[in-house]
């Protein structure tokens, strides 16, 4: 998922994508401890994902109070 590919979606969406992401996290999380985790790069990709959205949510924000 790229930045631009999240800037083309509304604040909603995000939030969507952001708990949903949340909850993958907690799953992969969850099944590391237990050993079952066999792509342990998912997590790395899932961190920066949350990141991206995050980001794109705070410049929307940033964008909306200067107008």
């Amino acid at each position: 998922m790229t930045a631009d590919e999240l800037r083309a979606k509304t604040p909603d969406q995000l939030r969507d994508n952001l708990v949903s992401l949340k909850k993958e996290a907690f799953n992969l999380r969850f099944r590391q401890a237990t050993g079952q985790l066999e792509n342990t790069a998912r997590m790395r990709a899932l961190r920066r994902d949350v990141a991206r959205i995050k980001t794109v949510l705070n410049q929307k924000a940033a964008q909306a109070a200067a107008n």
